[in-house]
């Protein structure tokens, strides 16, 4: 009964990833283009707005946002070939020996 607990256990983590990794860094990039949209104003939007200076600065936090995610996964990749691990114990992610 304990091997179904833990399969389960894995399961939801492979899942919360995946949505996390495979849907959310697509959406916050849409949205990120959406709100360089609604910086630019006029024919960038649909209802030709007044340009939004807010805009543009969400914009491009949301392009850092999933620059850092690809590169934290490229980071992830690259330390597992070496033999490393991926450490969250700190504030900023460390490569630690496994």
């Amino acid at each position: 009964m304990h091997n179904l607990g833990f399969a389960l256990e894995g399961a939801w983590k492979v899942l919360a990833a995946s949505l996390i990794l495979g849907a959310g860094l697509p959406a916050i990039f849409a949205l990120g283009i959406r709100s360089l949209a609604w910086g630019a104003g006029g024919d960038a939007e649909v209802d030709h707005a007044a340009p939004n200076p807010a805009g543009k600065v969400l914009g491009y936090v949301l392009f850092a946002v999933v620059i850092l995610g690809v590169l934290l996964g490229i980071t992830f990749i690259v330390a597992s070939g070496f033999g490393k691990a991926l450490s969250f114990e700190h504030i900023y992610p460390t490569i630690v020996d496994k």
